[in-house]
């Protein structure tokens, strides 16, 4: 089992890829897509890793998969400029999956 990254940027491409991670870089809404839906249905994914730019582009579809697919797990990371609130973000997801409001 392996992860695959799809980022916004080509600099989180080559660190992950010195880490040992492949990926691709993509840009727009319908390569996004096309990239999340091959890797999720890749049988030797265990982790998509997307950076929040990529992740914003189609938030509706990767969420419908966080809340169908249970394999592979997908994870948003933040990109080279920094990350969104880490305390929002966790309260934002408390509340979408477990109805939890912090």
């Amino acid at each position: 089992m392996r992860c695959r990254l799809i980022s916004d940027n080509r600099d989180t491409l080559i660190g992950m890829r010195l880490a040992g991670i492949p990926g691709i870089v993509v840009h727009d809404r319908d390569s996004v897509c096309q990239a999340l839906d091959e890797a999720m249905h890749d049988e030797t994914v265990a982790v998509v890793m997307l950076t929040e730019k990529i992740e914003a582009l189609c938030t509706d579809v990767v969420r419908r998969y966080k809340e169908t697919v249970s394999k592979p797990l997908i994870v948003v990371i933040p990109d080279r400029h920094g990350g969104s609130d880490l305390t929002a973000a966790m309260s934002q997801y408390l509340a979408e999956t477990v109805g939890i409001r912090i």
